[in-house]
C-alpha cells in the first residue's frame, strides 16, 4: 500500500507468520500466558522497557525518547471461548477457543506499530502500549486500573481500535460521542407452586407467569424509553420444569440490555424489576430481577478523536474514514479507560472478498491486509501526537 511506510512495511511478513500462530494458539480471559510472553519478548528485544502482571496477564510497554507527553495505545489479547469451523492451517488447536474476534491481529497491529517507533524514533514523548487481558470476558481493562495502570503510567489520552468486518480493508471510522453500548446482564428467577399438570389450579404456574413476563418486558424499550436513545432488551434463556405431567415450583429467565444513554439504561433496569415483580404478583407468584452491570458505554471524547481522525485521514485520505456512522449496541471493556482519561476507540476495516463472516462467527478469521492499516495508523497518531520539531537523526 502506497500509504505505508518502507520500514513498516518489511515488518508485515513477520507480523502475519506471528499472527496466524497467535490464531492457532489462542488463550481465554486471564489465562493469555502464551501470548503475553511472546510480546514481552519481542518488545523487550526491541529496546522496550516491559512491566508484567498488570490486571493478571496484562503488561505494558513503555518507550520513551526523551520530555514531552505521554499517550497509551491499548489492545486486547484473549480469545473467545467457541470452537473454530475454519480448515486452514492455522485454525484453532485448541479445543473450546478460537480468535472468533480479531484480537491476534489487534497484538499484531499494535506490536508491529511498536517494533517501527522503537526503530526509527521519529517522535518526543513517551508512549504506552498497552495490552490487555480478558477484554471478552472478565473485565481486563478494569482489572488493569486496578492495579493502578494510569499512577503508574500517567498519560494525557488513551487510545484503542477493533476490526470491522463490515467496512472494507483500507477504511476507518472514526467517530465521537457514544460509539458501542453498556452491557448489562439479566436474570429473574420466577417461584410459584408446583403440582400435577392436569390440576393447574391447585397451585401457581412460574411458566406461564415467566412467558408472560417475557412479552410484557418488550413494553419497556418501545414503550418506557425514548425512541432516540437505542436500547435492546432481550430475554435469551428461559429454563425450568422436568417433566411433562408436573408444573414446576420455579423458571428462571436470563437475557441482556445494552443501552447508550446511562439515564435509559437505569429506567430499563428499574422498569424491568418493577414489571416482573407485579406480573407475578397479580399470579400469586414472586419474581426476583438480579442484574450484573457489566461495561459502560464507549463515549469518545472529542480532543482525542479529532486527533485521530487527524492522523487516519492523513494516512488514508478523507474519503476513507468515516466520521458519522450508526452506534454499534456491542460492548467494549475499552469503556473503562474513557472513565479515567480522555479516550478514543476506532475501527480499522478489514472486509474483502475472501473475509466476509462477522465477529464471533465459527469461520471468522482477521483479514492480514488490516495489520499494515493498523500498524501504520497507530504510527502515524504516534509521530503526530508527541511531534518532535528537532531533526532525527534516524
Amino acid at each position: 500500500m502506497d500509504h505505508i511506510p518502507s520500514s513498516l512495511a518489511t515488518l508485515m511478513p513477520q507480523l502475519v507468520t506471528w499472527r496466524r500462530e497467535l490464531h492457532a494458539f489462542p488463550e481465554g480471559s486471564f489465562a493469555e500466558f502464551h501470548t503475553a510472553d511472546f510480546i514481552a519478548g519481542e518488545l523487550t528485544a526491541a529496546g522496550i522497557v516491559v512491566t508484567r502482571g498488570i490486571g493478571g496477564t496484562g503488561l505494558v510497554g513503555t518507550l520513551a525518547t526523551g520530555a514531552g507527553p505521554a499517550i497509551a495505545i491499548r489492545a486486547d489479547m484473549d480469545a473467545l471461548e467457541m470452537d473454530e469451523a475454519n480448515s486452514f492451517a492455522h485454525r484453532s488447536a485448541h479445543a473450546g477457543f478460537m480468535h472468533g474476534c480479531g484480537h491476534d491481529g489487534h497484538v499484531m497491529m499494535l506490536l508491529g506499530a511498536a517494533l517501527y517507533l522503537a526503530r526509527t524514533r521519529r517522535f518526543k514523548g513517551t508512549v504506552q502500549f498497552v495490552f490487555q487481558p480478558a477484554e471478552e470476558k472478565g473485565g481486563g481493562a478494569e482489572a488493569m486500573l486496578k492495579d493502578g495502570l494510569f499512577e503508574r503510567f500517567p498519560v494525557s489520552a488513551i487510545y484503542g481500535a477493533h476490526n470491522e468486518p463490515l467496512l472494507p480493508v483500507g477504511e476507518m471510522a472514526v467517530v465521537p460521542g457514544a460509539i458501542s453500548a453498556a452491557q448489562d446482564d439479566l436474570c429473574i428467577r420466577v417461584y410459584g407452586q408446583g403440582g400435577h399438570a392436569a390440576r393447574p389450579h391447585l397451585g401457581v404456574d412460574p411458566i406461564l407467569v415467566g412467558a408472560e413476563i417475557v412479552m410484557a418486558a418488550q413494553s419497556i424499550v418501545s414503550r418506557q424509553i425514548n425512541a432516540q436513545l437505542p436500547t435492546v432488551l432481550s430475554i435469551t434463556k428461559f429454563s425450568g420444569g422436568s417433566a411433562t405431567n408436573v408444573i414446576p415450583d420455579q423458571v428462571e429467565l436470563a437475557g441482556t440490555l445494552r443501552s447508550l444513554d446511562p439515564g435509559a439504561r437505569e429506567t430499563a433496569q428499574v422498569a424491568l424489576r418493577r414489571l416482573a415483580s407485579g406480573i407475578a404478583a397479580a399470579h400469586g407468584a414472586r419474581a426476583v430481577v438480579l442484574i450484573e452491570r457489566g461495561y459502560p458505554p464507549v463515549i469518545n471524547a472529542l480532543g482525542p478523536t479529532a486527533r485521530a481522525a487527524k492522523a487516519a485521514i492523513a494516512l488514508l485520505g478523507a474519503d476513507a474514514v468515516h466520521q458519522e456512522r450508526e452506534a454499534s449496541l456491542g460492548a467494549e471493556d475499552f469503556a473503562y479507560y474513557g472513565e479515567h482519561v480522555p479516550a478514543c476507540f476506532v475501527r480499522i476495516g478489514q472486509r474483502d472478498a475472501t473475509h466476509t463472516a462477522s465477529l464471533h462467527h465459527p469461520t471468522y478469521d482477521f483479514n492480514d491486509a488490516a495489520l499494515p492499516v493498523g500498524a501504520a495508523y497507530w504510527s502515524k497518531l504516534v509521530e503526530q501526537e508527541l511531534a518532535d520539531t528537532e531533526p532525527s537523526s534516524n
